[in-house]
């Protein structure tokens, strides 16, 4: 609680100081430290001594449902890429969130709660160690025997085993023979630049932070079982009978949905090659973390869509699926729009991986190249919107490295802003009355001051709604401002740069700012210290207008405080309507009060003010009629 009055106070410092000077960005100590290291530049670049640490994990995991007891053997070879010596390093397991007496942000029933993951067997190079703390919960600090230091490399060997949760969240059982894996395996945290270890606990409700590592995963299971995962499936036609084989193969380059498996399929006991046990190999390189579902029931579509037009180059769409859920078949063709949409327009970054695939399950949660997402029934317009919102995670945080337990904004926050984008491509008036009802209308229409916190707070001080407003509609109306602040060309522009600067790195909100600065040639730190640094709402009013020789000035309060671009609409007495479109640039000078000039040289009957999806918290200031008081 100190640290977090601590920030606030020097949130409003500089929020207060910025606001007159518009020179600078408040930085806790950490990431100035970073900056005078030189591994992050001011230009918004990576500094001249940038450097990431990663991991190369080979897996194996034993499944055997509906025996709910998972077993795994992995290696790690953890490369010390930093200038430090470590000693001490930090391995995550984040599946002991479900143990009795986990620090967790909400109440667990017995269906959630198992004994945690077991270490059976501990080695570092070779040489068996004792575990640690076999008591210990998500996060476990380890000796090694010798300092690791820079360049160099340890291999640590872990033997484990856990039972899945009953309860299906982001992980656990999805039904008796369906199960999804993921953050199954202990992982070496990220240390980074800014702030070395990253040592915050999961507690189930902030998301992650993870090394680009290469990974080899092989998940051994019963015969008639399919697994679906991360990466590239090695030798398919080793685990798929022929016809099915035929089918995933065409589906790779197919622009139509092809049952690759079929209840009729599922019946007959025709689909795996027929051994005992399977063992399904996938393999990704620079990637930040892996998942699985397996089942013996689920059904399985397939599509693709060309993603890069220079190479033609396509991306998979797979769903996995109960028959019954009745949107799921059309899954492959959600998912296919949404790499296309993404592709292209924005963020315009090809999709960067082979494939994604759309588990029916209970998480609405995003993994790279997966999504466990909930059947909405019939309803297909909500069962697209969280598929949209899914498969942008891609880009963020999963291509760009982001941090997401300290800045989940930079992700959510895009994740909200796309779906509402490609949902305008199909139909914007229907994309922006969702958008208001499920994104910003909950928090503009709730007085509670957890709602007014700045966006910048890190996401672990904060729990609940306020969380939740920081990280999605309020982080994605700054982005939509700074979108028509600077046009959709330069603000392209300047997106790409920062995702050609970063992707595959751990970027911060400095470096995001840094870029749009140095890209578009503007200081935009009086925009970025009102939308990202303060207190404000959304909350502007008609102060005056007053008719002058050319035509009207017009004053408009910016109650709130947030610059919003927002509309003018002008009703003549000729019967004649006039709309003009104001950017956020009208409170650069004042911010707490902007003038309009509005020369014509009819007289004005009315008028009113409208933000559209920058809902206004009290419209009653909105309107002025000549001839009122």
């Amino acid at each position: 609680m100190h640290r977090y009055l601590c920030l606030i106070v020097c949130v409003v410092g500089c929020s207060m100081y910025s606001s007159t000077q518009a020179q600078s960005l408040y930085m806790p100590p950490d990431i100035t430290q970073a900056y005078k290291n030189g591994t992050r530049s001011p230009d918004g670049r990576p500094g001249k001594n940038y450097w990431q640490n990663k991991g190369r994990y080979t897996i194996t995991i034993s499944a055997t449902p509906p025996d709910r007891a998972i077993k795994g053997v992995e290696d790690i070879v953890y490369i010390n890429n930093s200038p430090d010596t470590i000693r001490l390093p930090t391995i995550k397991i984040l599946l002991n969130i479900h143990k009795p007496g986990a620090a967790r942000s909400d109440n667990a029933d017995n269906d959630y709660l198992t004994s945690g993951v077991h270490i059976d067997a501990f080695a570092v190079n070779g040489q068996k160690q004792e575990w640690p703390d076999p008591n210990g919960f998500v996060l476990n600090r380890i000796k090694l025997p010798a300092p690791l230091l820079p360049g160099d490399s340890v291999q640590l060997s872990l033997t484990w085993h856990f039972d899945l949760s009953l309860q299906s969240n982001r992980e656990g059982m999805i039904d008796s023979t369906t199960f999804f894996l993921a953050y199954f395996y202990p992982r070496v945290a990220v240390y980074d630049d800014y702030s070395g270890w990253d040592r915050m606990p999961f507690n189930d409700q902030l998301e992650f932070y993870s090394d680009f590592n290469d990974y080899s995963v092989t998940l051994n299971v019963p015969k008639d079982y399919i697994v679906w995962g991360t990466g590239t499936l090695q030798k398919p036609e080793t685990l798929l009978q022929p016809a099915i084989a035929q089918r995933f193969r065409e589906s790779l380059t197919s622009e139509d949905v092809i049952r690759i498996v079929t209840p009729d399929d599922l019946r007959a006991g025709n689909v795996t090659t027929q051994n005992a046990i399977n063992s399904w190999q996938f393999t990704a390189t620079h990637i930040p973390d892996m998942a699985f579902a397996i089942s013996n029931h689920f059904v399985w579509d397939g599509g693709s869509t060309i993603v890069e037009d220079a190479t033609q180059r396509r991306g998979s769409v797979q769903a996995a699926y109960n028959d019954t859920a009745k949107d799921y078949h059309y899954m492959v063709g959600f998912g296919k729009q949404a790499l296309h949409w993404f592709s292209r327009n924005l963020p315009g970054v090809p999709y960067p991986y082979e494939k994604t695939t759309i588990v029916h399950g209970y998480a609405g949660m995003e993994y790279p190249m997966m999504v466990n997402d909930e059947t909405y029934g019939n309803d297909t317009t909500l069962a697209r919107l969280v598929a949209d919102h899914e498969i942008a995670h891609t880009w963020f945080p999963f291509y760009m490295g982001i941090n997401e337990t300290r800045f989940g904004f930079m992700d959510e926050g895009w994740a909200t802003t796309l779906e509402l984008l490609i949902g305008r491509s199909r139909d914007s008036a229907k994309a922006d009355r969702i958008y208001k009802m499920f994104r910003i209308g909950p928090w503009i229409n709730d007085k509670n001051a957890e709602h007014y916190i700045p966006i910048i707070t890190p996401g672990y001080m904060l729990f609940g709604p306020g969380l939740r407003t920081n990280q999605y509609g309020k982080a994605s109306l700054g982005y939509l401002a700074m979108k028509d602040l600077l046009g959709d060309v330069l603000f392209k522009k300047c997106l790409h740069a920062y995702m050609d600067r970063w992707h595959g790195k751990h970027p911060i909100p400095w470096d995001f700012f840094n870029t749009f600065n140095s890209v578009s040639g503007t200081d935009l730190n009086w925009f970025w210290n009102n939308w990202y640094f303060t207190f404000n709402h959304i909350d502007v009013g008609v102060k005056s207008v007053a008719k002058n020789s050319t035509g009207y000035a017009i004053s408009i309060d910016n109650i709130g405080g947030f610059l919003i671009p927002l509309d003018i609409t002008m009703n003549f007495t000729d019967g004649t309507q006039r709309i003009i479109h104001q950017t956020p640039a009208i409170w650069k000078s004042g911010q707490k009060l902007a003038r309009v000039q509005i020369n014509t040289n009819k007289n004005i009957r009315s008028l009113s003010l409208s933000g559209g999806i920058f809902m206004d918290s009290d419209e009653s200031n909105n309107q002025w009629t000549s001839g009122k008081k």
